[in-house]
């Protein structure tokens, strides 16, 4: 059945659509998904963060059928609905910028991006934006341009003008043996030479950075680093956009991940986990930058579309009332303990890094070079997949195993992941 299903999709899919895996998935049950074949798998892909509830919650589906019955769509161009505000307004209390805060409601990550950039540049009335190297913020034209992965752009140009970008404070890769002070100060002053080499910032209208990147790898931003982007934007009247499409709505055990670094983003994007399995984005800011795009610039046909929002709704109550901020955290612990564990024992892990229950693990060749052990990764994935694992890589070369469990996981289920995953790693060397 899988095989069959493969080849009609080759036959009528563009070969541009993405294909981590051969697999063909028929249905998803809790924290599982079971393929066409009647194999079960454990999901730490969720599709690629979005299914922060699981499969089949019966709030979100009962929610959603409800909806779906009294009111599909009508565009909230053309006349307002109860489901639309209800949600920028919880939105709103959720994620507070200053004291007043506006919502959008767009379709996708990247559709958020694009609005966002909008409204910034219409707010500031300046053209350029700085993004970082690592960067993911999606595949449509303004998106990809401030993506950093070539590979998902190639021969997709020319981009979108008055786009910059500088290297994101990776200590990692580019931390030299400093401590985080040092270091922050270092990168901080590196951004401070890009205002006089790469872009003037009496130009810039914004600064799009993800708190904790998702396809770069994981990357966290030191938490004194955003603090220091903060005070430089603000000197410079700069706004600050945090890109949280895929760390947002309680993954890496707040709200936001920019909550960890204590800091207020001007105008913030989010997707992915918001809808329940829905598509629907959003973009959230202070009530005076939103109100700074015209009106007709911002928005689209099926952009808060009701059944979405209801899904959301129902999806952003129960992350509430079962307070998965705090089960990310105890999950992201017992992941790093066995991750960390790992790394002392595998000569391949050079890394485990992230937030919460959003972590990865590196797999390099060995330090100082650390060139990526790509092949090793993939033989690692695939040998998870076939004990009955699924997770996907991350990273411009696919050397990073990203883990993004359902926040409903049990502990059990938990171990059991990470005991396929130590042993497929493990088997990899």
């Amino acid at each position: 059945m899988s095989k069959s299903l493969l080849e009609r999709r080759d036959a009528v899919v563009p070969r541009g659509v993405p294909l981590l895996s051969d697999l063909c998935i028929a249905r998803g049950e809790g924290v599982e998904l079971v393929t066409a074949d009647g194999r079960r798998l454990i999901d730490f892909a969720t599709g690629i963060g979005v299914m922060g509830l699981g499969h089949g919650a019966p709030d979100v589906v009962a929610a959603v059928q409800q909806q779906a019955a009294a009111l599909m769509h009508t565009c909230i161009h053309v006349a307002t609905y109860e489901p639309y505000v209800a949600l920028c307004e919880r939105l709103a209390e959720l994620l507070p910028h200053g004291e007043r805060t506006k919502a959008l409601l767009v379709n996708s990550g990247a559709e958020a991006v694009e609005n966002a950039i909008k409204i910034a540049r219409q707010f500031t009335g300046r053209p350029a934006v700085l993004a970082f190297t690592g960067a993911f913020h999606g595949r449509t034209l303004l998106a990809a341009t401030l993506t950093s992965k070539v590979g998902t752009k190639r021969g997709c140009g020319p981009f979108a003008p008055e786009v910059y970008r500088i290297d994101f404070p990776d200590a990692f890769r580019r931390g030299d043996g400093l401590d985080e002070a040092r270091f922050v100060e270092r990168e901080i002053q590196r951004l401070r030479e890009a205002f006089v080499t790469v872009v003037d910032p009496a130009q810039l209208c914004a600064v799009i950075i993800e708190p904790l990147q998702g396809e770069g790898g994981f990357v966290p931003c030191p938490a004194p680093y955003l603090r220091a982007l903060r005070e430089v934007c603000d000197e410079h009247g700069v706004l600050l956009i945090c890109d949280e499409v895929q760390s947002g709505f309680c993954r890496t055990g707040t709200w936001a991940a920019y909550e960890h670094a204590g800091v207020t983003p001007d105008l913030s994007t989010w997707a992915k986990s918001l809808g329940g399995g829905l598509p629907i984005a959003a973009v959230v800011g202070r009530a005076d930058v939103m109100d700074g795009a015209v009106p007709g610039t911002i928005g689209g046909t099926y952009g808060g579309n009701p059944v979405a929002c209801a899904s959301a709704l129902a999806t952003l109550k129960i992350m509430q009332e079962r307070d998965l901020c705090a089960r990310a955290r105890a999950i992201g612990e017992t992941m790093r303990a066995r991750l960390e564990a790992l790394h002392k024992r595998c000569p391949l892990v050079a890394d485990v890094r992230g937030i919460g229950a959003m972590i990865a693990l590196e797999l390099t060749h060995g330090a100082p070079q650390h060139a990526p052990a790509s092949e090793q990764a993939r033989a690692a994935i695939l040998a998870c997949r076939e004990q009955g694992l699924l997770v996907i890589p991350a990273g411009a070369h696919g050397n990073i195993i990203r883990l993004l469990p359902p926040l409903v996981v049990d502990d059990a289920t938990l171990a059991r992941a990470m005991d396929v995953l130590e042993a497929a790693v493990l088997a990899a060397v």
